[in-house]
């Protein structure tokens, strides 16, 4: 058994899983907040869609998303993946990993949007009405007053999304994307041993575990607002 060769694909897996862990955040949280503002809105084909949407998408499994986003190509334009990956001069493995991407950013921003949703209705009115009265706009009163009360509503269910993310990522390997927990099953089937999988198991709790003590802290400095 090679470690050393062991530990570089798990690496190289693991740079792939923190990749697709980041850029679903980065893009789903921002996206979520919108649809969760689509869900309340007034406007009531609107709240309808964004409502709709959400429980579509939260009815359905992950897996089940991850592959209808891989068939869009070929359903949309009628083309196999590998052209349409060469159409945009991107390699296969590139195009898949854009395709798991999408598939966690709308799964997660679904997910996203009924947290934010909820927190964002659990203020008081009073708190708008007051800063009504004080000649905030409706932009002032959010971003001033609203926002760090939503957020440290959001935080504890939010924290919780972030750990799942974590663990979802190992989906990725549906498509082929070679993440954490395919590079560890690829090297047991090549070496034939049961440790790469124990390795990955530590990565996993590691990377967790720092998410937990991050969220900890957040959670700390947001202990000066009293409710």
């Amino acid at each position: 058994m090679n470690t050393a060769k062991i530990f570089t694909e798990l690496f190289q897996g693991f740079g792939n899983t923190v990749l697709l862990f980041a850029v679903t955040l980065i893009l789903s949280i921002p996206l979520g907040l919108v649809i969760a503002f689509g869900s309340m809105s007034k406007f009531k084909p609107l709240k309808a869609i964004s409502k709709g949407f959400v429980w579509i998408i939260r009815g359905t499994p992950l897996m089940l998303q991850i592959l209808l986003v891989s068939f869009i190509p070929f359903y949309l334009f009628g083309i196999m993946n590998k052209d349409f990956a060469g159409f945009f001069g991107i390699s296969i493995s590139s195009l898949l990993f854009i395709f798991v991407v999408i598939a966690f950013t709308i799964n997660y921003a679904c997910y996203f949007s009924e947290i934010f949703r909820g927190g964002i209705e659990s203020i008081p009115k009073g708190q708008y009405e007051a800063g009504q009265v004080l000649g905030m706009t409706k932009s002032q009163i959010f971003f001033k007053v609203i926002l760090l009360q939503v957020f440290k509503k959001v935080l504890a269910p939010t924290s919780n999304e972030v750990i799942t993310l974590v663990k979802d990522t190992a989906l990725a390997q549906i498509l082929g994307v070679i993440d954490l927990l395919n590079a560890a099953n690829h090297a047991v089937n090549t070496y034939v041993v049961l440790t790469p999988l124990v390795y990955a198991a530590i990565f996993y709790l590691i990377f967790n575990g720092l998410l937990t003590i991050l969220f900890g802290y957040l959670e700390k400095k947001m202990n000066f607002y009293k409710e």
